[in-house]
């Protein structure tokens, strides 16, 4: 059964039996309403002061809401080249509608961009392709052993102090490494904690010595700003102690299989794949095109950071 909104004979008589003591549900079956119809209807348009319910008032705001409802609006075409040419730097419908918003160029919900994208689509257009998940696909999941090497002497994540849980400082980094296919090449990326600063290596192969080589080449511009690493248990970590020395960091593991205490890590290749999706050979990837990419990252805003930027962020300490 489709939903129809109350009346305004409906409103005024809410008001009558609420007037004589009637409870919710006891008004709900006099009007042949739901009960959550009733509470939301006093919830919505009830007096948070007083808690009374004036059905006048509650008509009026009912109407005001109609008038300014993102449905009933009209974009210009200028409004949607405008979302468009967002959306075509891979920033996600959130992103540009916070953007948008935070900045004062336009008022536009992520929902209304979605539906702009998948319109677009049917039309034979393809703003849908620069959505994170245009082209992702259910990931397999083994249960295989896993044999990756082991090392005595760890630091776990559990001693990591309780400030770079909750990125109350700037200078705690997550580190990880994105794969390619075909090749041994791969990338290294280090994402700052609190701002979700971003910089990413090439790597010729996965190996301890070349992780170490560029993530003291990436990370020592920053060293004094620097406080902790965390990482995963893959075997490229082992030589963690180099990293140590030569940035005065100290390094954390995270438990095994526990990718959710690398979450910042794990969402930032997820971007990262945007621009390498899974299934591409990064043999032809330069250390210039990481550069690139990191930059356009770093000036994309992101919600958590109220739609600023990481290097907005970043810069700002």
């Amino acid at each position: 059964m489709s939903y129809h909104q109350l009346t305004s004979g409906e409103r005024y008589m809410l008001s009558a039996l609420r007037r004589q003591g009637l409870h919710q549900a006891a008004i709900a079956r006099q009007l042949g309403r739901h009960r959550s119809t009733i509470g939301r209807e006093l919830q919505r348009n009830g007096s948070r002061w007083d808690g009374c319910y004036r059905p006048s008032v509650a008509i009026e705001r009912t109407s005001g809401r109609r008038s300014r409802s993102r449905r009933n609006q009209r974009f210009t075409r200028t409004d949607l080249r405008r979302v468009d040419a967002l959306l075509r730097q891979q920033w996600s419908p959130e992103q540009v509608s916070g953007y948008l918003r935070r900045h004062r160029l336009l008022s536009i919900s992520h929902e209304t961009i979605y539906r702009h994208v998948w319109r677009d689509r049917r039309h034979g257009g393809t703003l849908y392709q620069q959505l994170r998940g245009a082209r992702k696909q259910r990931r397999k999941r083994y249960g295989a052993y896993d044999s990756r090497g082991r090392l005595a002497g760890k630091r776990p994540i559990t001693d990591r102090p309780p400030i770079v849980e909750r990125r109350g400082r700037l200078g705690d980094w997550e580190i990880d490494t994105v794969m390619g296919t075909g090749s041994p090449h791969c990338l290294v990326t280090l994402v700052e904690r609190k701002t979700g600063y971003l910089l990413l290596g090439k790597l010729e192969a996965r190996t301890q010595a070349h992780l170490s080589c560029q993530t003291i080449r990436l990370a020592r511009a920053y060293a004094a700003r620097s406080h902790t690493v965390t990482a995963d248990n893959g075997t490229e970590f082992h030589d963690y102690a180099s990293i140590e020395r030569a940035l005065g960091v100290r390094f954390y593991f995270a438990t095994p299989h526990h990718a959710w205490e690398r979450g910042t890590s794990e969402n930032t290749n997820g971007l990262v794949r945007q621009y390498v999706p899974k299934g591409t050979s990064m043999a032809d990837l330069t250390q210039p095109d990481c550069a690139a990419i990191a930059a356009a990252l770093n000036t994309r805003p992101r919600k958590r950071l109220d739609y600023k930027t990481p290097q907005e962020c970043f810069d700002a300490f």
